[in-house]
């Protein structure tokens, strides 16, 4: 018994300091307090949700957050007239599990970290509307919002060790790194009848597998766009080359990606959409993925309505 009553002492001590550490919320009940839009505004900052160690959308240089998402980030508190704060994001099972913990509800360790609004989510209606075995909306406590961005799929190659690479099928007979458990992993693992299987090698991330290519144990690499695009960048990775090639058998091959807030924070989310919608159209969001040597698409719910001189414009090409 006093050995429980010292545990549960030492629990709520824990509690109450971690929650004296982020100094937003009710400590005793480790409520998030609710922040809304006009509490943002007189708290002076925006709190950004962005995954942490995710080159080139967000990540840390010298303890500094740097990449496109952080970039965007300051741009959207900007628009608010307010300071940008991040939040870094640990992905957790899946997506629904990222919102609870960041947005609406908060880790059950720590009610009191969310995000005032969380970048890099899917803009998709299918999933914002998907609802559960009893005909409930699983995501009725989030609004997904502001596509920024158009994401696609990639794959770099050594051309030492491969002329082209105009088809995923060469790579029955020559081996491709991949991020372990994600998309590319188990398209590849299975696809064209799991011919592709044995050639398959599993690292820790994209940069890990570039590492692979270049000591030579693999012939490419296929992940998101952006991150091929990052890791070509880099010294020592001028030789490789991104494949032109189609990946058949995924349904979903480019989607969008946009911002999510809790679903009674609508405000807030008008005034980000409307900061969205300005660095899309203007073209000031290709300038930020040009900035970090990266190719940007806009989003195909701009490519739906927009002419073609303002979507030129929006592209960067104007």
């Amino acid at each position: 018994m006093k050995a429980m009553t010292l545990v549960l002492t030492l629990l709520l001590a824990w509690g109450q300091a971690r929650a004296e550490t982020t100094g937003d919320g009710n400590a005793l009940l480790n409520r998030p307090s609710d922040r809304t839009y006009d509490v943002i505004l007189a708290s002076g900052y925006l709190k950004v949700g962005v995954y942490r160690d995710f080159p080139p959308y967000s990540y840390e240089v010298d303890g500094e957050p740097r990449g496109i998402d952080v970039a965007l980030g300051k741009r959207l508190a900007e628009g608010l007239g307010v300071e940008f704060r991040v939040h870094w994001i640990t992905p957790d099972e899946n997506l629904g599990d990222d919102l609870r913990n960041n947005v609406w509800k908060g880790h059950y360790l720590d009610r009191q970290r969310l995000a005032d609004v969380m970048l890099r989510v899917p803009y998709d209606t299918e999933y914002a509307y998907l609802r559960d075995a009893t005909g409930e909306y699983i995501n009725e406590q989030v609004v997904l919002f502001g596509p920024y961005q158009q994401e696609t799929w990639q794959i770099a190659y050594d051309p030492d060790q491969l002329a082209e690479v105009d088809s995923v099928a060469v790579f029955q007979y020559h081996p491709i790194g991949v991020e372990i458990d994600t998309l590319p992993d188990f398209y590849l693992s299975s696809g064209l009848g799991g011919r592709l299987r044995d050639q398959v090698r599993h690292y820790r991330n994209v940069r890990a597998a570039f590492a692979a290519m270049a000591r030579g144990e693999v012939s490419g690499v296929m992940g998101m766009r952006a991150e091929i695009d990052h890791e070509l960048n880099w010294p020592g990775h001028a030789r490789f080359r991104a494949a032109d090639t189609g990946f058949p058998g995924i349904v979903r091959q480019r989607w969008d990606v946009g911002l999510a807030i809790k679903h009674t924070h609508r405000q807030l989310g008008y005034a980000l959409e409307g900061v969205i919608d300005h660095l899309v159209r203007s073209g000031a969001l290709a300038a930020l993925f040009a900035a970090e040597g990266l190719r940007y698409s806009v989003p195909q719910y701009y490519r739906a309505f927009l002419a073609p001189d303002a979507l030129a414009r929006a592209q960067g090409q104007r």
